[in-house]
């Protein structure tokens, strides 16, 4: 008997599992997994809950690993929805509920396809499934915990599939093979507060910070390289809480954030930014910090063996040729891209994060079959 990847998907988004709460998602798959064969670790860290699961024997020559999340956003409001957002519902044809696109469908067709898998023919290999309760969140003690546990334990994949929702509209049509980088700076003006009135004896902290982030935004980073789109540059806020009309602040913050293609480093960023900050800094008086955030650096899986495996696998299963894209947010194939090669491909996620998130049945079943083709292909 198959496992049902539907049933499975609907069992997952009943867990309320709003980041950083476990709510007894990964409990299930971990008794479901163990069940099956699976050697299944909880790798919590700092209060963030982990599963690494394993088929197989430790430190096998191939070894095939899934990286995917049970954590989803807030509800926002729950009269706002059609259905009640944790409960699962199968209503003609479509699962309703928080999860049902971002992610914990793709983890339910990969655990799916892969008991099935092992149970039809035993692989000469491993199968490994790196599922975290952060990616939401902050991702500090998420994919990074279990890598670095997996370091330490000497465990590995020699490659990875990500199972975020990739297609934009429909099922089949896109595969992620890099993503752009993602830094935040805080930037802080000091200067002098004063009258309005008397602005000789005070030193504007506002101008200088307009000023900066006008050459900052005033030209495009580049024009996209190869492989990826244009990097952006968006200022995201501004402000001095100041509540009077005849004072000159004495302090004014902003943010922004870049999305940045294999053109840039988060470093190399850095050092612009900083420059520009010295020469507006020069030019005012006013004193600027800045302080980056980096959340992780642009990657590119090339096209290849993993990534043809991937795209035929698609293609076989769908009737298309997926595109090989690089767009979109950021994943937590940005740290799994240290570890091996890694490409991501799940389900269409046009609802991710919305009121009356959900997906078409037939769409996860799908999925479990180009996760099997997959790993049948992989095996072979």
């Amino acid at each position: 008997m198959t496992i049902d990847p539907i049933e499975l998907s609907a069992r997952l988004i009943q867990c309320p599992s709003v980041t950083p709460q476990e709510a007894g998602a990964l409990s299930l798959l971990s008794d479901m997994l163990e069940a099956e064969g699976f050697a299944c670790t909880r790798v919590d860290r700092n209060g963030t809950p982990n599963l690494f699961a394993r088929w197989g024997r430790k430190g096998a020559a191939r070894s095939f690993g899934f990286n995917g999340h049970t954590d989803v956003v807030p509800v926002g409001s729950e009269a706002d929805w059609s259905q009640p957002p944790f409960s699962g519902a199968i209503i003609d044809g479509v699962l309703w509920g928080r999860g049902a696109t971002d992610m914990k469908t793709g983890v339910a067709a990969f655990a799916a396809a892969a008991i099935d898998f092992v149970r039809e023919t035993p692989p000469d290999g491993a199968i490994i499934l790196a599922i975290t309760g952060d990616e939401e969140g902050p991702g500090r003690d998420g994919t990074r915990a279990l890598l670095d546990w997996m370091a330490a334990e000497d465990e590995a994949m020699s490659v990875c599939l990500v199972g975020e929702p990739t297609c934009p509209e429909t099922m089949g049509e896109m595969i992620k093979i890099g993503r752009r980088g993602s830094i935040t700076f805080d930037i802080a003006a000091e200067g002098i507060q004063g009258h309005v009135a008397y602005p000789h004896r005070a030193k504007n902290p506002l101008h200088a910070l307009v000023r900066l982030l006008d050459l900052l935004a005033a030209e495009p980073l580049d024009q996209g390289t190869a492989h990826f789109d244009p990097s952006s540059l968006q200022i995201t806020t501004i402000d001095c809480a100041n509540p009077a009309t005849n004072v000159v602040p004495a302090r004014a913050t902003a943010r922004l954030n870049i999305r940045f293609n294999d053109a840039h480093t988060g470093a190399s960023l850095t050092r612009w930014i900083e420059g520009l900050i010295a020469q507006v800094g020069a030019q005012t008086g006013v004193t600027f910090t800045l302080d980056p955030d980096l959340s992780g650096e642009s990657f590119f899986t090339p096209p290849g063996p993993f990534v043809d495996l991937v795209s035929g696998a698609v293609a076989a299963e769908c009737g298309v040729s997926p595109v090989l894209s690089t767009s979109g947010g950021t994943s937590d194939a940005r740290f799994v891209k240290d570890h091996c090669p890694v490409v991501e491909f799940g389900l269409v996620g046009k609802t991710m994060h919305q009121v009356d998130e959900r997906i078409e049945v037939s769409q996860i079943i799908t999925l479990k079959a180009i996760y099997h083709r997959i790993l049948r292909s992989y095996f072979a």
